[in-house]
């Protein structure tokens, strides 16, 4: 995916410009000026290693793209409200006598969009991933300049930019294909990374293993205290950070042991914001103070009606398509509350009720498939389940699923297999190189990190003794001393 289709604005219908331009205050082409650093922090192309928050940009980028769309139709009365997520690349400028190309990361950062003019919805974007608003004044002063030009009507006409090199070198903006190829020359090897950075791996892991005991210890005291399950985080946060959440949990429990009554039996996971998700999990906001976590567990019960409506639903939905079940991926992508969950399920499952599918009872059982609002067209995903557009043709879905349920069941035996041969594999590269703890992002797939166990355990470098490893997309250094290592990382 180029980055010239990510900054292609279409405007439908026979329009006047300057009626665009009064109303809206930012054309198509003035529209895509002022997102340019916002296309260059988030574009999928950046995250070719990361294919989990290129997927979640792609989505967000055609939803952000219809959002503007919509609002620029002429006659635009109401916007439904869009909750987006991207990843946002922590770039850095070039720096004379540098490389041309500095090492960065990225951050998540979800929003609602629900500005009802172009204008508005560029600048809550741009600040709302803490982005430069300054390019906003000269390109609103020419737009003024603009309109008190004599105007032209007719139709809009936009056609896809690939900027000539010497645009980037005239504006400072990075070049995308430029930094993609010198990514690529920077690859590092294994053996040399590791001798590097293990000194400071050791000592930030010896320093941190109070704080790992303390959280063991608090964990375990929580869940046996207010009758949990489990307690999990959403991303992998400091040992340290982890801590002050459970403390913080813990004093609540102290100070109000009635409103924590209604947790017993679930599962809590510390995450963005306060809820219950997809699963049934209690979310725990951790930017939130206690009187609003408390206010959450008061609101259980109804949560509690709500997944059974939702569960109700998920069965309805597998008897009228044949024995499917409706499954979340809830450790892959942002967390999905409940009520969005709820919608979906019940948008789906009034678009199938018309339709007498002519599909057996129980042909499709065995088989698993998720609901995605960003689709346009059914897929087949790898590990077997698939991926079905709430939108989608009740027709067209039904013949997908009868051709496809064949090598589903194939490749969800498969995913087994090979589910199983990592579990084992994981297990003699714990002990043969002498690890404290061997984990991955749950985006690196049983395919990619079987392959990755082995080429470790061939390896056998001795800079890996008596350390937490973690498999993930990038190589760093964690702030309790965890090794992140790519999954196919070069020797």
């Amino acid at each position: 995916m180029s980055v010239s289709s990510f900054l292609r604005m279409r405007l439908g219908g026979r329009c006047c410009v300057a009626e665009i331009v009064q109303k809206r205050a930012l054309s198509g082409a003035d529209t895509i000026n002022a997102l340019r650093p916002f296309y260059f922090a988030v574009h999928p192309d950046f995250f070719g290693q990361h294919p989990r928050e290129r997927e979640v940009n792609e989505n967000s980028l055609k939803r952000l793209n219809g959002y503007l769309e919509n609002l620029q139709k002429p006659g635009m009365r109401s916007i439904k409200p869009t909750k987006l997520t991207f990843y946002v690349r922590d770039t850095k400028e070039k720096v004379a006598g540098e490389s041309d190309l500095i090492p960065f990361g990225f951050r998540s950062v979800t929003f609602t969009l629900q500005s009802k003019d172009v204008l508005s919805t560029v600048m809550e974007v741009l600040k709302s991933c803490s982005l430069s608003v300054e390019h906003m004044h000269g390109l609103l002063k020419s737009r003024a300049e603009s309109q008190n030009s004599p105007k032209q009507g007719g139709i809009p006409f936009y056609r896809p930019i690939k900027w000539d090199k010497t645009y980037y070198s005239v504006t400072g903006f990075r070049d995308p294909e430029q930094e993609l190829e010198q990514a690529k020359k920077m690859e590092r090897t294994l053996s040399l990374w590791l001798r590097n950075n293990e000194p400071e791996a050791t000592k930030k892991q010896n320093a941190s293993v109070p704080r790992r005991a303390e959280l063991k210890r608090l964990k375990r005291e929580l869940i046996e205290k207010l009758g949990l399950v489990d307690i999990r985080w959403q991303r992998k946060w400091g040992v340290a950070h982890r801590c002050c959440q459970l403390q913080s949990l813990s004093r609540l429990a102290l100070q109000s042991p009635e409103a924590l009554l209604n947790l017993r039996g679930h599962t809590v996971i510390f995450t963005d914001q306060s809820g219950m998700n997809a699963s049934g999990h209690v979310m725990l906001g951790t930017m939130d103070v206690h009187h609003q976590w408390t206010r959450l567990f008061q609101r259980l019960p109804s949560y509690y009606s709500l997944f059974q409506q939702t569960v109700w639903l998920k069965d309805r939905i597998s008897f009228l398509l044949g024995g499917i079940q409706v499954i979340h991926m809830e450790r892959v992508g942002p967390v999905l509350p409940l009520e969005e969950h709820y919608s979906t399920l019940n948008t789906f499952h009034k678009r199938l009720l018309p339709h007498r599918l002519a599909l057996h009872p129980r042909s499709l059982e065995g088989l698993t498939m998720t609901l995605e609002n960003d689709r346009s067209t059914p897929r087949l995903h790898e590990m077997g389940h698939f991926i079905i557009p709430v939108v989608c043709d009740a027709v067209q879905l039904q013949n997908f699923l009868q051709s496809h349920a064949q090598e589903a069941r194939r490749r969800m035996q498969r995913k087994d297999q090979l589910e199983a041969e990592e579990e084992n594999v994981m297990s003699s590269c714990v002990q043969d190189l002498s690890l404290r703890s061997l984990s991955k992002e749950p985006s690196v797939s049983s395919s990619q990190m079987i392959p990755c166990c082995k080429r470790l355990m061939e390896e056998r470098s001795p800079h890996m003794q008596g350390l937490h490893l973690h498999v993930s997309h990038f190589y760093s250094v964690m702030q309790d001393g965890d090794l992140c290592i790519p999954w196919d990382w070069k020797g």
